[in-house]
């Protein structure tokens, strides 16, 4: 709910240079009802309408996680095939992504729904994947099964959660595996993914700190170290938010109250105590983010206008998902404020 709120929350001008690249998770917590889903269908069926809600008719990516994958709905139909469905009903522009390693049973889904919607599909070739040499005969090989051609492609490189240092000497090695993709020009669109933040901050001290933005730093580093003529790929990250996660029982787990606030080169984190009971900590945390000489001002987005009132006592403490969407809703004007600086070189 909180990424869904941070990009409701957008404003027109930033929701026209994002394009969401959305998971359907495994099945887990429902924030919305609190309780686990308990069935696939449960768990999917209000995909579809949050996405109407949030995000409009307006592009985006759209995949499965792999546990889920072959799930069915009640009605019969694969999670995919049912969620296009829906999304065609509501004009969206969705696109359908699937990785390398995909089941036969959700390319045929994919299939159905590139030859229906006309267009074209997301192929996300992960890190492992992109180093092995038969990388591109894997990535011809889907698209060859979903009968369309490279620039109805958008090729995503997940390179998830890497040791970007030294950035040197990854972007050389991330160059070389790209070259055997050949010429990348031939692809719609590339994308470059990767998050360093961490999977917990269950190891982040309490008090203030910051956590190296090192998927941006590299991406920069990657920038300068393409050869002449390479094609240079989009920017994307996961935000806040690891890729990778367990699913858990919201209600048992006692999160630490704290503030995840990106700037140019990290994340400045503030962690204080377990959140419940202790909810008015949050103004506390938002006051001293606001004299760190970090705070961008009330005015630079909504998650800004939120922690400057919560610092005054403007606005409450509310709950972990408000938190959450507050950070996410910042880090993307970061990253778009980051992405229009020359010398990032995009």
């Amino acid at each position: 709910m909180a990424e869904y709120q941070a990009l409701l929350r957008l404003t027109d001008g930033a929701k026209k240079r994002v394009v969401p690249y959305l998971t359907i998770p495994e099945r887990e917590f429902d924030f919305d009802s609190w309780q686990p889903k308990k069935t696939i269908h449960e768990h999917v069926h209000p995909f579809v309408d949050r996405y109407g809600k949030k995000w409009g008719a307006r592009p985006a990516w759209i995949g499965v996680h792999a546990t889920v994958a072959d799930g069915i709905m009640n009605d019969g139909r694969d999670i995919l095939t049912y969620v296009f469905d829906g999304l065609r009903k509501l004009g969206a522009k969705a696109v359908p992504s699937i990785r390398l390693d995909a089941t036969t049973k959700l390319q045929s889904s994919v299939a159905g729904i590139v030859k229906q919607d006309g267009r074209g599909v997301a192929i996300s070739v992960r890190l492992e994947d992109l180093m092995k040499k038969d990388a591109f005969a894997r990535v011809v090989a889907v698209f060859r099964s979903l009968e369309v051609n490279e620039n109805e492609v958008d090729l995503i490189l997940d390179l998830g959660q890497p040791n970007f240092e030294p950035y040197n000497a990854f972007a050389l090695a991330l160059i070389a595996s790209l070259r055997r993709l050949g010429d990348l020009n031939r692809f719609r669109n590339l994308v470059l993914i990767s998050t360093a933040i961490p999977e917990t901050f269950k190891d982040v001290s309490k008090g203030v700190g910051e956590l190296p933005r090192h998927d941006w730093l590299f991406f920069q580093a990657l920038l300068s170290a393409l050869p002449s003529g390479m094609r240079r790929p989009s920017y994307g990250d996961y935000t806040i938010v690891h890729p990778e996660f367990t699913p858990q029982d919201m209600r048992k787990i006692k999160s630490s109250g704290k503030i995840v606030y990106a700037t140019g080169k990290s994340w400045w984190v503030r962690k204080g105590s377990a959140f419940r009971g202790n909810e008015e900590q949050m103004h506390e945390h938002c006051a001293v983010l606001v004299g760190s000489g970090f705070f961008k001002g009330n005015h630079y987005s909504y998650g800004d206008d939120y922690i400057g009132k919560c610092a005054v006592k403007k606005a409450p403490t509310s709950n972990l998902t408000r938190w959450k969407d507050v950070a996410i809703n910042h880090h993307m004007m970061q990253v778009l404020d980051d992405l229009s600086n020359p010398v990032a070189g995009s």
